[in-house]
């Protein structure tokens, strides 16, 4: 018999986090186990973006997750022999997970700076409601928007017993 699910607990942060979407940036920046090396970039990273805006770097980092969380995206489903890009709402785990995914992803598609003033950079973009992470949310949108009428394939298998 299976053993007992432990539960994550989210209150529990990286000592030098102030914030849980700031623990989250920190482990997906980590690459290889390299835990202080994601450290250190998000401390420089807020830091530069602090300098630069004039403003606590944590609430432009804030700012920039909720430009950049979708609220729907598509799904492929088969109905019928056919496969449907149905559109699904975003838990906010899920949108968290994304939103952070996007900017890191545009930020290492950057070449040429350290990776600290890279993300720097689409952070405070993505701030300003710019930058390739919300461009991503904009296409992920559009499509759940033309996908719209297959909305209905979303029900269809649930609760089946």
């Amino acid at each position: 018999m299976r053993g007992k699910v432990k539960k994550l607990n989210l209150n529990q942060l990286a000592r030098d986090a102030e914030t849980p979407e700031e623990d989250k940036l920190i482990k997906y920046i980590m690459e290889r186990g390299k835990k202080n090396l994601a450290k250190k970039i998000v401390r420089e990273t807020l830091k530069k973006i602090s300098e630069e805006t004039k403003t606590p770097g944590v609430e432009i980092f804030k700012e920039a997750i909720k430009n950049t969380s979708p609220q729907v995206e598509v799904r492929s489903r088969r109905v019928g022999g056919a496969n449907y890009q149905v559109p699904y709402e975003v838990r906010p785990e899920r949108q968290l997970y994304l939103s952070l995914k996007w900017i890191i992803d545009s930020a290492k598609a950057k070449k040429g700076s350290p990776m600290a003033d890279r993300l720097a950079k689409e952070i405070i973009l993505a701030s300003k409601g710019e930058g390739e992470a919300v461009k991503k949310r904009e296409n992920t949108h559009k499509m759940a928007e033309a996908n719209r009428a297959f909305a209905h394939f979303g029900w269809v298998g649930r609760n089946k017993k």
